[in-house]
């Protein structure tokens, strides 16, 4: 039997990066990230109904990725194939300038596309995982397989270190906080409890008890790690200071993270994708 391990495969830097739980604070930096870009904030809140279903989205979103990361090839074909479709639905309309957009404009998808991979990598980096240039550079690269699912070709994308730099650089001037990027962000940071908790929320103090205000801190360390030019957006500070404490904050989530692993059962360990991913790694 052929093995199927899908895009990337176990000797991939994508799965070495991936297994890792702190990947889920920089799945949220990236959205505060992607928020500062116009034309990609307008698209989402004029087509997503992250508002009425924030956690539905985000697991939706979350196992999107997983699939990408670690399904079979025919997994990974379906799953982008039916998130292709669904984007060329799309439409928005610019709130600057009154044009309607297609939200699967390369722009838009590149924009996404970088913001996200980048959160993934820096967020693990700064939160104490060591990789060296070349395998940064080579997450990157795989992660050109991703960007082509969506619709990108894959010559227009950053595949290094160096090229994400230097389009950071470039995409700055269009970037902005805009009304919907303000909502999105104070969205992101005080976000409503999930559906169907209701009264059982106040009672658990998720209002204003001691889980929101531990969301309130990985909310605030998401936006720590941001760059800083980044920070200066949403009106915060650039100093090297924040780096230090936003740094210091995720490795002791990342610290944390590990040995609540730890504690749980083996079968809890290793999310179901990534076991699976395994296995069929392992067929011969």
């Amino acid at each position: 039997m052929t093995r199927d391990v899908g895009l990337f495969g176990p000797d991939s830097v994508t799965w070495k990066l991936h297994r890792e739980p702190i990947l889920l604070l920089g799945g949220l930096r990236s959205l505060y990230l992607q928020a500062l870009h116009p034309r990609a904030v307008a698209g989402v809140a004029q087509n997503s109904g992250y508002r009425a279903d924030p956690w539905g989205r985000l697991m939706r979103t979350s196992a999107y990725v997983e699939t990408v990361i670690y399904g079979s090839t025919g997994e990974v074909a379906e799953a982008s194939t039916r998130l292709r479709r669904l984007h060329a639905k799309m439409s928005a309309v610019d709130p600057r300038t009154g044009d309607r957009f297609r939200i699967d404009e390369p722009e838009l998808l590149r924009w996404v596309h970088v913001a996200e991979v980048e959160s993934f990598l820096s967020t693990a980096v700064q939160a104490g995982l060591r990789l060296t240039e070349d395998e940064i550079d080579g997450y990157y690269t795989e992660q050109l397989r991703a960007a082509e699912l969506v619709g990108l070709d894959p010559s227009t994308v950053p595949g290094t270190a160096a090229e994400v730099e230097r389009y950071y650089a470039r995409m700055r001037p269009e970037l902005g906080l805009t009304k919907d990027g303000a909502e999105t962000a104070l969205f992101l940071t005080v976000p409503p409890p999930p559906t169907g908790w209701g009264g059982r929320a106040v009672r658990l103090g998720l209002t204003l008890g001691p889980p929101r205000w531990a969301y309130l801190g990985v909310a605030s360390t998401a936006i720590g790690l941001l760059p800083a030019w980044a920070r200066k957006m949403y009106g915060g500070l650039g100093w090297p200071t924040t780096d230090l404490a936003a740094r210091l904050s995720a490795r002791s989530l990342r610290a944390l993270l590990a040995a609540v692993l730890a504690a749980l059962p083996a079968q809890y360990r290793v999310p179901p994708a990534r076991r699976a991913a395994l296995q069929r790694a392992t067929q011969s």
